[in-house]
């Protein structure tokens, strides 16, 4: 009831200014991306081969967006989202971003509905190179780039800018709701080429439901500092965190878990269109019901760019996971590229 009167109240808000504000020009625009890759992978889960493995063409995603302009201060946008899902053996198409923007001067920025969390997309942007892999706390599912809820972002000055949001918890493929709000915060600084950045995380993930116990709450605590030049960049990021997950929430109550992992990233620009990056990460996923457990991951690239919009990149990675008595290897190799309209 509270999550439907505070977003219930926004949208009114937003359609009294509306009315204040007046009309202008209005325009829509189209605009692409597209994640794709051929390349082999070689995977064994204790020496043993396992998938996926071979060679093959994959879409990892493909995102549509429409973009439409009411007036200097109104917008929306719907960014649809397609994947293969080996689950079903069939591709899914989900809303990625589905909002409606009122932008009241640089400093607030306020959306109603599904679109980019604090956290995620600034690491990606920091980072550069998300069409050949996640950042850290998302590749290992300890946090996700967009949710449904209200959402606010603004820049506070030349150096400082901020995000907050308040959201389902359960990420964009899931809109359901729940009888509370999870949180999410990003405060970040930039001083010439120099990148400083901390945000948080708090919530239920969505299971906060009717006849279901949540004793435990999720939380993330994440922290960025990078330099980012004109040729050349390196960074790292860390996470910890505690009982997020779906399971962890639900309890039991005196079960509790935690996590961490820190990356380290760089790239150099050789010449304008080819740049070498590299990038070496470590896990610890389960502190405390597995602190055996580790999750290593490596790449090392040539990224070319072809022209505008289009880029492809040599690729070598390396993950591998490992346990007390377990160890599970993945070895990648290959062309990826990104295409942008």
């Amino acid at each position: 009831m509270k999550k439907s009167l505070v977003i219930g109240a926004a949208a009114a808000a937003f359609a009294m200014v509306a009315i204040v504000s007046g009309a202008s020009a209005q325009e829509t625009t189209l605009s692409g991306r597209m994640y794709a890759d051929f390349t082999n992978i070689d995977k064994t889960v204790d020496g043993v081969e396992a998938d996926p493995s071979g060679t093959g063409f994959d879409i990892k995603r493909l995102y549509i967006g429409i973009d439409h302009s009411f007036n200097d201060m109104f917008s929306a946008n719907v960014t649809t989202d397609f994947q293969y899902s080996s689950a079903i053996s069939s591709t899914e198409i989900y809303l990625k971003k589905a909002y409606v923007q009122a932008r009241f001067s640089d400093a607030l920025v306020v959306r109603v509905g599904a679109t980019d969390l604090p956290w995620v997309p600034y690491a990606e942007s920091i980072y550069g190179f998300r069409y050949i892999e996640n950042t850290v706390a998302d590749r290992t599912k300890f946090a996700t780039s967009s949710d449904w809820g209200l959402h606010a972002s603004g820049k506070l000055n030349s150096n400082f800018s901020y995000a907050v949001a308040a959201i389902n918890g359960a990420g964009y493929k899931n809109p359901s709701r729940s009888k509370g709000m999870d949180f999410e915060g990003r405060l970040s600084a930039k001083f010439d080429q120099l990148n400083f950045a901390i945000g948080g995380y708090t919530g239920k993930l969505g299971q906060e439901t009717a006849g279901v116990a949540t004793p435990n709450t999720a939380t993330r605590f994440n922290a960025l500092a990078a330099f980012v030049g004109n040729r050349g960049s390196v960074g790292v990021e860390y996470f910890s965190a505690n009982d997020y997950s779906a399971t962890l929430v639900k309890g039991p109550a005196n079960v509790d878990d935690e996590a961490d992992g820190v990356s380290l990233f760089g790239a150099y620009r050789l010449t304008p269109v080819y740049t070498v990056f590299a990038r070496a990460e470590e896990v610890k996923p389960s502190k405390t019901l597995s602190p055996s457990k580790k999750d290593k991951y490596y790449n090392l690239g040539v990224n070319f760019t072809a022209f505008k919009g289009i880029q492809f990149a040599a690729v070598a990675k390396h993950n591998e996971i490992t346990s007390t008595g377990h160890k599970t290897e993945s070895n990648e190799i290959g062309v990826w590229t990104e295409v942008r309209y």
